[in-house]
């Protein structure tokens, strides 16, 4: 994923471009993991069926 073409007459704006996604990417991948709940502190969403009315 991280492969750059300087052999093949890429420019040095698309170098710099492709090097802030992937800091981007890394962010992103950080604060996610950051921000993830491990499975054992949640708990099973049950269907709330009140809306239905069928009674």
């Amino acid at each position: 994923m991280d492969s750059t073409d300087r052999g093949r007459g890429g420019s040095r704006g698309e170098e710099i471009q492709a090097a802030e996604r992937e800091a981007a990417r890394q962010r992103l991948l950080a604060q996610a993991e950051a921000e993830r709940i491990p499975v054992e502190e949640t708990t099973r969403a049950l269907p709330d069926r009140r809306w239905r009315g069928g009674r």
